[in-house]
């Protein structure tokens, strides 16, 4: 089998975070999303992995490189426009050749991997498998409707949902897909659909089957599902102690921190990571928080948040919560103080916070 992922959104939803780089690339737990589907797909025993890119393409393609990292070989596959899901499967089909293969959004997050799926799809004579959720509110998403353990029919955000299952954006195929990219035509919003040519599947007779999933499962396309995500894996990874933390500091709970990482005279609450080279000092960091690398925060508190990459947080009275803070922002003291701040800052950003004199 092969892995497709797609990694050519624009991201418009975590704007401003995403506004100088790609969505799939900001991290979770401290590492990015995509690493975490590239992982995914390999420990499934998949090596050979299409990568779709769009605009970002340069910035995706030197952060995972050519796979090697992960024991896999990556090809690019250029997407000139986002043209919807279908018409990436579509022009990676010189890739794909003949073989079966899972696609997997280069956004998404999901428990516990995707082997056991891999397995049932490689040991049936199912033509497409699709990853399904139980979701509380059906009508915001596609949902599949069910007959006989079979899916028979998609509709997309319906008024009145027959089901509660979602499709969570984890597809498996044979060579079939391509008769249907192939016969489908562009939707209202001028798009090759995905939900079209699986339609188109189960309308010809194909076996089309569902992959119920039990877990938690996270779309990282907004600035709180991130947060969301994050607080999940945090919960789920193997946690380590690499760096230096002194004599006057506590840290409790699910901790990992990273190697060249220095915690001075503070407090870290798990579950919680600190990045390489990142200093903490006379500080509270707690639960559900990710401070990525070369990141400094003195004098302040901070929980429930990502910190991206060469930050600075300095000073700062109140605690700051629920916040998304992009790469090389600096946030620092001003006279006239509120009682709480929530914040999601983009890379390069100056925020002063305001404080009594």
């Amino acid at each position: 089998m092969k892995g497709l992922v797609l990694s050519g959104g624009k991201g418009t939803r975590l704007y401003p975070i995403t506004y100088t780089s790609a969505k799939q690339l900001v991290p979770v737990a401290n590492k990015p999303v995509l690493f975490r589907v590239i992982e995914a797909i390999v420990e499934a025993g998949i090596m050979e992995i299409g990568v779709v890119v769009g605009d970002t393409a340069e910035e995706i393609e030197n952060a995972v490189g050519d796979g090697s990292r992960w024991g896999a070989r990556i090809t690019y596959i250029p997407q000139e426009a986002p043209l919807g899901l279908a018409h990436a499967v579509k022009i990676s089909q010189d890739f794909l050749g003949d073989e079966r293969f899972v696609m997997f959004l280069g956004d998404n997050v999901i428990e516990s991997g995707i082997s056991s799926l891999v397995r049932q799809f490689q040991d049936s004579d199912y033509n497409c498998q699709i990853v399904l959720t139980h979701v509380p509110h059906p009508e915001q998403y596609g949902v599949a409707e069910l007959e006989d353990g079979r899916i028979v029919r998609l509709v997309e955000k319906p008024r009145q949902p027959k089901s509660n299952l979602a499709l969570v954006g984890i597809y498996m195929f044979d060579h079939h897909v391509f008769e249907a990219v192939n016969a489908i035509t562009p939707s209202w919003r001028g798009e090759l659909e995905i939900t079209d040519a699986i339609q188109y599947l189960v309308d010809k007779g194909y076996k089309v089957y569902p992959y119920v999933h039990e877990g938690w499962w996270i779309d990282t396309g907004a600035p709180g599902d991130m947060l969301d995500a994050n607080r999940l894996v945090l919960d789920e990874i193997v946690h380590r102690i690499e760096g230096y933390v002194d004599r006057d500091s506590r840290v409790s709970g699910k901790v990992t921190i990273e190697k060249g990482a220095k915690i001075i005279n503070s407090v870290i609450r798990g579950p919680a990571i600190i990045g390489q080279e990142t200093r903490i000092v006379n500080s509270y960091v707690g639960p559900f928080t990710s401070i990525y690398h070369h990141v400094s925060i003195e004098g302040s508190e901070i929980e429930h948040s990502i910190v991206l990459e060469h930050s600075r947080i300095i000073d700062i009275d109140q605690r700051i919560e629920n916040s998304l803070i992009g790469r090389n922002v600096e946030i620092t003291r001003s006279p006239l103080k509120p009682k709480a701040h929530k914040m999601t800052l983009g890379d390069n950003s100056r925020l002063g916070i305001v404080c009594n004199g």
